[in-house]
């Protein structure tokens, strides 16, 4: 016999779990210590469906006297009233008398009620439950029951029905989809998710969350933000959890869970639940987990995604790093608003949550866990905008700390050098920016392969970290060594790039040619255009020694050259290339970088030679 017992958070009630225990671990016969009365009423507690038990406090609740016992109970244990009536609950029934002393003694004390859920199995099935409520009234302790046989009843098979009674419930006997209601902790379930989750209904399936239960360990977290987002408000969420079956078959479930209030203010949780096994890959994303990982790298920027929505924020690693949380932890809430210095940044703030403002651009001083000693100087970026008939917001948060250290120390002396700091952050939003446009464009011209845009723009996500995470490490921010960077480049395009053919990266680059932001950043975007471009289209076969050639080199005056080519099949139809959308975005940037860029004829593949400076002005004064 084994005993467990639990809080169940998504009904929650207590629950005391009892394994295989039999009769005498339940009832003792004991010798009769007290004269007791019987129970008022008695005649018509004798005649009601729910069990009533009643016990007197003894010696201030050091033990209960036995005063009623249900029928049902009576029964069970093959025993009378006169059998259990003014004996002591520690000699009569030592097992309850364990396992509910502590709730006694609360409701007796403290004069609460307690909720608990009493799950009977019998070699690991459920046989019986039994939903109690103890009250202390009348100087007397009632454990009201209701008992439930868990046994499956026969049901009429769903051929057997009249198609007019339940359409829907028809065809949800061929489907993978299904919903559920939780109306005041009881749960109703359509048969769709009795498909996905392999078995039959169970006349406790009533009382449980027979989804959320299955979860895997590793996706539970989700289950708990899950609860905490529905629980009180009506809000919305969306979300894709891991569940094991009974029967051992992993599947991957979306859910969109929905909790609202009825017109009698009573709490509604709906939740629609579609089985995506077959869809999925080994690793299953969602658009907003690819915008995240785009940012995964970055330890000092983090994306924000619904920032001023506490119930549906998404954050990149970055945020967590920079305000040094556990993600999996953070409970994310205008409480940590209190840790940052600067009063009137609070203030805006929260007239941007009330929708007062539409943006805001703030640096200002973080204190982590609200300690002084530890703090970080971030810089925030939030902006509010309709999509739908709804409101939406997106961010970035930025670790300036070194930086803004830096700053204190080079203002006494080089005021051109915090110039360059401020720049830096400022090419932030302008490139991420730029990586917007580029999408809305992709979005029109490759509205049929959402698969090609994602993975041009984490290819151009890639290059742009990896452009700035050298630009923080560097302490010249106006001077970067392009041989260095390349490098770097090339071996982390080859890791995002799926191309079923094997391509070698050459490069050569003048080992002492350095650029400044304002060029190398439109130079680098057109390198990813023309090489996205050959690993696409240059080499449709399977042939070996495919390769993508990069000569960069000083030709002085402020000018350099790059010429870019591959050994690829080349180009049949000129006129026609240079109208597709990769050529545009190309001649935009070169006209963004103020260079020229023009075509090269060879006798196999496809060359371009770009003229550009290698200096511009700062947009920073």
């Amino acid at each position: 016999m084994r005993v467990e017992k639990e809080y169940r958070y998504l009904e929650g009630i207590d629950e005391i779990r009892i394994f295989n225990a039999s009769q005498k671990d339940f009832y003792k016969p004991a010798p009769k210590e007290f004269d007791i009365e019987d129970i008022p009423l008695q005649e018509l507690i004798n005649n009601i469906p729910v069990e009533i038990h009643s016990l007197i406090p003894y010696e201030e609740g050091k033990d209960f006297i036995v005063q009623h016992i249900g029928k049902f109970t009576l029964n069970k244990y093959h025993c009378t009233s006169d059998d259990v009536k003014g004996r002591l609950l520690s000699k009569l029934s030592p097992l309850f008398y364990e396992i509910l002393y502590d709730d006694l003694i609360d409701v007796y004390k403290n004069n609460n009620v307690k909720t608990i859920r009493f799950a009977y199995y019998n070699k690991n099935k459920l046989s019986k439950l039994s939903n109690a409520k103890i009250v202390f009234d009348n100087e007397r302790i009632f454990v009201t029951s209701h008992n439930i046989d868990t046994e499956i009843s026969s049901r009429v098979d769903s051929e057997y029905r009249d198609f007019d009674e339940d359409k829907t419930d028809i065809m949800e006997n061929f489907s993978q989809t299904g919903s559920y209601y939780n109306i005041n902790g009881k749960y109703t379930w359509s048969q769709g998710v009795f498909n996905i989750i392999n078995r039959a209904k169970e006349e406790a399936d009533d009382y449980y969350n027979i989804v959320f239960d299955l979860a895997i360990p590793e996706d539970q977290h989700i289950v708990n933000k899950i609860f905490e987002s529905t629980n009180n408000k009506t809000t919305q969420c969306e979300e894709i959890i891991r569940i094991r079956t009974k029967d051992g078959i992993l599947k991957i479930i979306e859910l969109n869970i929905y909790s609202y209030f009825d017109e009698s203010g009573v709490i509604i949780r709906q939740g629609l639940i579609n089985d995506i096994t077959k869809y999925s890959d080994d690793e299953l994303t969602k658009p907003v987990d690819f915008l995240l990982n785009g940012f995964e790298n970055s330890t000092k920027l983090a994306l924000l995604i619904e920032p001023l929505n506490p119930k549906q924020f998404n954050f990149s690693r970055g945020f967590y790093d920079i305000l040094e949380k556990d993600y999996k932890r953070y409970y994310h809430s205008k409480d940590i608003l209190k840790n940052i210095a600067e009063k009137d940044t609070i203030q805006r703030i929260n007239n941007l949550i009330d929708g007062e403002l539409n943006k805001i651009d703030e640096s200002f001083t973080y204190y982590i866990d609200g300690n002084p000693e530890n703090k970080k100087v971030v810089e925030l970026y939030i902006e509010r905008f309709e999509y739908g008939n709804s409101t939406h917001s997106i961010g970035f948060l930025t670790d300036i700390t070194e930086g803004q250290e830096n700053y204190e120390q080079l203002i006494k002396s080089n005021e051109q050098r915090l110039i360059l700091i401020k720049e830096i952050h400022h090419r932030v939003k302008n490139n991420l920016q730029i990586l917007n446009s580029f999408l809305n464009l992709e979005k029109r011209a490759y509205s049929n392969d959402p698969d090609l845009i994602i993975e041009h723009m984490q290819t151009r996500l890639t290059s742009l970290a990896l452009l700035h995470q050298k630009t923080y490490n560097s302490k010249d921010f106006k001077n970067i060594n392009l041989n260095e960077y390349l490098e770097d480049h090339d071996r982390q395009t080859m890791n995002v790039i799926d191309s079923p053919n094997h391509i070698e990266f050459e490069t050569h680059v003048d080992e002492n040619l350095s650029l400044t932001i304002e060029v190398i950043t439109p130079l680098l975007l057109i390198i990813d255009e023309i090489t996205m471009n050959a690993i696409k289209h240059a080499f449709p076969d399977n042939s070996k020694n495919n390769k993508i050639t990069k000569t960069i080199k000083s030709l002085g005056n402020n000018t350099a050259e790059l010429i870019i080519k591959d050994n690829g099949v080349g180009l049949n139809d000129l006129d026609n290339i240079s109208k597709n959308l990769g050529c545009e975005i190309i001649k935009s940037l070169t006209k963004q970088l103020g260079g020229n860029i023009s075509l090269i004829k060879q006798e196999k593949g496809t060359a371009y030679k770009l003229i550009f400076p290698t200096e511009m002005e700062h947009t920073i004064e």
